[in-house]
Formats: C-alpha cells, sequence, structure tokens
C-alpha cells in the first residue's frame, strides 16, 4: 500500500533533534494537568466545578484537527462543537480537517506547538506506537472517572464498551480515545442478490460456489477489494484465520510471537483468498483504490466486497435509493472451526486522542466528554451510519439499511468478536503486511513466501530495541 506516513525511527529522530526527547520521556502517556516535561508548564486550567469537572479554562481557545475521510468533518462541526460550546461558549474552536494527518501535523508535534485535539486516522495517520513511546499522548483516565456528560451520577467509563478502554490503552495508561465502533464483514446489496436469487453463504464451500455461479452468470465480477489499500483484505484473511484458529491466533501476531505468522489457521486463510484471487477478483481490481471498488459496488459490476461499517457513508453520494447496503459474516471455512458461524471481526475505532505538550488540554478532554453523550453518539450513528463505543446511543435512531444490518450481526455474534492490534502498535508491521498481502492476491507470492516475508519483519521489530514493546494479554 502506497502510505507515506512518517515511522517510528522518524518520529523519534525528528524528536530527537528538536528536543523533544527528555530523559524518562518513553512512558506511554502523560498526566493530566502537569508531568513536569510531558506538558507546557503554562498549560490552560481553571477550577473544577460540578458544570466544569475536568477544570478547564472557560475562555482559553483549543484547536481540533480531524480527518478528512470517510467520515468527513460535518459530525465535528455540526454535531460536537455546537454540544461542546452550548456548555462552554466562551471557550473558543479552532476547526480544521485534512486527509494527510501526519503530513500536516508531524512537524508541529516535533516543534512541540501541537493541537489540542486530533483525529489521528486514515492511510496517512501517524504513529500512535511512535506517539506513545515519545510521551506525547494525554492520560484520559480522568475523563474516564469524570461525571458522564448526561447524569452526573455516572463515570464516563460506565457509559462505554469496555473493549473501547482496553484498546486505548498503552502500557497500563488509558491515552487514546475509540469512538466508532466499527464491524467489518462482506457488504452485498440486498436489491442484487434478490433480483438473481442468490443466497447468503454460511461455508466456504457455498461462499465459493456462489462466487462460481455469479461469474458464470455474467451478470457482474463476485468479489473485489481495495487493490490499491490491501489492509481491507488482509484485514478479511486474519479474520478468518481466527475463525479457524482462535482467538490465539491474533493474539500470537500482535505479540511477535515465534512463526505467529506461519501458524496453520493463518496458512489456511491466506490460501483460500489466493484461491479467491486467482478465479473471482474484479478485473483490475490490483489497480484500484477504495473509492473505484466501492463505486463499482454501487454500479453493480461487482457482488460483493470486504469492508467495514463505514462504507454505507462513504459512499452515501453515489449508491442507488434500492441499493441495500447489507453485510455477512465471513463464512466458517470447516465443521472443525474454533469459532462457530456469525465471529465477526469488531472492535472500537477511528481514534482520537489529546496532545498531552499542547496549550489547552484539558479542553481536548473535555470535548471528549460531550462525544461521549448520548446526544453526541447518537448523531454520530445517524449522520455517518456508524456505531459507537457509548451504550445505547443508537436505540431510537433512524439507522441506514447498511448500518442496521450490520448492529443485527453484531448483536447475533454476542461474545463472538475478534480483532488485532499491531496495526495501531507498530505500523511498519502494518505495512509490510499490506504490501505482501497485495503481491499475495495477485499471485506473485505463494503462501509460504507471503508468511515468510512478513514473519521476517515481525522478527525485525521485535529485535530492534529502539522500538516501543507492548503485549495483549
Amino acid at each position: 500500500m502506497a502510505d507515506k506516513s512518517i515511522s517510528r525511527r522518524e518520529l523519534l529522530r525528528s524528536a530527537a533533534v528538536t528536543g523533544l526527547l527528555l530523559p524518562g520521556a518513553l512512558a506511554a502517556c502523560a498526566s493530566p494537568g502537569g508531568g513536569g516535561s510531558r506538558t507546557p508548564a503554562a498549560a490552560a486550567t481553571g477550577a473544577t466545578s460540578a458544570a466544569n469537572p475536568l477544570g478547564i479554562a472557560e475562555t482559553s481557545p483549543f484547536e481540533v484537527v480531524i480527518f478528512d475521510g470517510g467520515f468527513g468533518d460535518a459530525y465535528a462541526r455540526n454535531i460536537h462543537q455546537p454540544l461542546f460550546a452550548a456548555r462552554h461558549p466562551s471557550a473558543q474552536i479552532k476547526h480544521s480537517a485534512t486527509k494527510e494527518i501526519a503530513k500536516t501535523l508531524q512537524p508541529r508535534f516535533a516543534g512541540g506547538n501541537p493541537p489540542e485535539f486530533v483525529n489521528n486516522s486514515g492511510d496517512n495517520a501517524m504513529d500512535f506506537g511512535a506517539l506513545a513511546q515519545d510521551g506525547q499522548l494525554q492520560d484520559l483516565g480522568a475523563l474516564l472517572d469524570a461525571p458522564s456528560w448526561d447524569d452526573p451520577a455516572m463515570k464516563v467509563r460506565d457509559t462505554i464498551l469496555p473493549s473501547a478502554v482496553e484498546l486505548g490503552t498503552y502500557d497500563g495508561t488509558y491515552c487514546v480515545l475509540n469512538y466508532a465502533n466499527t464491524v467489518w464483514g462482506i457488504w452485498y446489496s440486498t436489491k442484487l442478490f434478490g433480483d438473481n436469487g442468490w443466497q447468503v453463504p454460511k461455508t466456504w464451500d457455498e461462499f465459493t460456489a456462489l462466487c462460481e455461479t455469479i461469474q458464470k452468470s455474467g451478470t457482474c465480477a463476485p468479489f473485489t477489494y481495495a487493490g490499491k489499500h490491501p489492509f481491507y483484505i488482509y484485514e478479511t484473511i486474519l479474520t478468518l484465520a481466527a475463525k479457524i484458529g482462535g482467538v490465539e491466533v491474533l493474539k500470537n501476531i500482535d505479540n511477535l510471537a515465534p512463526d505467529a505468522w506461519k501458524a496453520e489457521p493463518v496458512a489456511k486463510a491466506a490460501e483460500a483468498f489466493a484461491e479467491l484471487g486467482a478465479k473471482y477478483l474484479l478485473r483490475g481490481t490490483e489497480g484500484l483504490d477504495h473509492i473505484q471498488t466501492q463505486t463499482a459496488h454501487n454500479k453493480y459490476q461487482v457482488a460483493m466486497l470486504p469492508c467495514g461499517s463505514w462504507l454505507e457513508n462513504e459512499q452515501k453520494d453515489t449508491t442507488p435509493a434500492d441499493f441495500g447496503y447489507a453485510m455477512f459474516p465471513l463464512p466458517s471455512f470447516s465443521e472443525s472451526d474454533a469459532l462457530p458461524y456469525g465471529t465477526l471481526h469488531s472492535r472500537p475505532g477511528e481514534e482520537f486522542f489529546v496532545a498531552a505538550r499542547s496549550a489547552n488540554p484539558r479542553a481536548g478532554m473535555e470535548y471528549m466528554r460531550a462525544m461521549l453523550s448520548k446526544e453526541g453518539a447518537g448523531k454520530f450513528s445517524e449522520l455517518v451510519s456508524t456505531l459507537t463505543i457509548v451504550k445505547g446511543a443508537a436505540d431510537g435512531r433512524t439507522l441506514k439499511p447498511g448500518l442496521r444490518s450490520a448492529a443485527g450481526r453484531l448483536k447475533e455474534a454476542g461474545e463472538n468478536v475478534t480483532y488485532f492490534r499491531f496495526r495501531q502498535w507498530y505500523k511498519e508491521l502494518h505495512d509490510e503486511v499490506a504490501a505482501a498481502t497485495g503481491q499475495l492476491m495477485a499471485g506473485r507470492l505463494k503462501v509460504a513466501q507471503w508468511a515468510e516475508r512478513v514473519q521476517r519483519k515481525s522478527d525485525e521489530i521485535k529485535n530492534d530495541t529502539s522500538v516501543k514493546k507492548f503485549t495483549r494479554a
């Protein structure tokens, strides 16, 4: 995948040059309102009260930078910022949006003048492992223990999914807000399937038979993915690997375990999708980006594609009114799968953080508290067609067909939910997996070669003493 974001080594090198890497600065996150070298001595603060539990300086401005991707930035401008301003009318918000987060913000972090609040997402996102290693992430413990926006008797931590706290924790400290509860699966059009009498497959044999039927029908291509961004297909491979072998498969990968990428469930899943790539892909998939493949889907040129639940919103301007977005979980590979049919890759994502060395970090945390209100989260779900981590926030809201489908599949999955974390912890490994998987799907790598290449990068990172390591229990 083409990715020009700055690596951990480059971030640390630039930080060292500008004097940001002070002694002891390798702990994961800075503590709120202090921490010596971690936050500016003049960081804005105010008196705490029932109306201002985090003690923000009511008249001090702060800056919000949003990744302008699948969700756009209207949710920040039209939902979260007005909600914040209603309670803190004197705190001026400077808003900006960019598709190039690292390119835009890296010089500011290296120079010591970062914005308070950052939506760190997209292909050009900054490396979270490096940000944590350099102490750039604000400790959000005070946010978790603050009273919720809606009910002063309930703490923020009790209003959100526990997995959001787990996934936002680095070295034991919560410092990244994963806001959108994304559900991944295989997306299709209920109209296209209904018109052709195609049934959602529940086994791998049924899935490949469906692909064969679609191909022979001449109606459209069976399958595609964003060839220029192979994360979309390596995500699917790893989810199938977890179904085959259980959650330990992904834990071993996250923990940089020896030969984790050569494990039998991983090899089986990779082989299954390599065969799919050789037989059933939309012509030219390798050269298409996510918007091109998704648009082909909307034009009924392809029947199925793997994606996350942001898809419906990202395509809202080009989707036919009767398209009927829906998704299904990966089919069961065999009767000996460790995890049952219905297992999904779902996890809180779309990461936000407060810069520890910004001028007004407390305002950034208060902004998060507003986001975590039922109003802020519920309106977000309606606008961008994505669930959030706020419990019950989507109840009673008007949801689009795709989001209703994803929410239903997630409810059916229950506890059978998988995820992986290396993408956020070790961006160089993510880049290598993506590049190698693109080669695998194009037939230029055999499964054993793919596994060897990725395992080599995993071992290299594990043995690199300059890289901060994280452990998944």
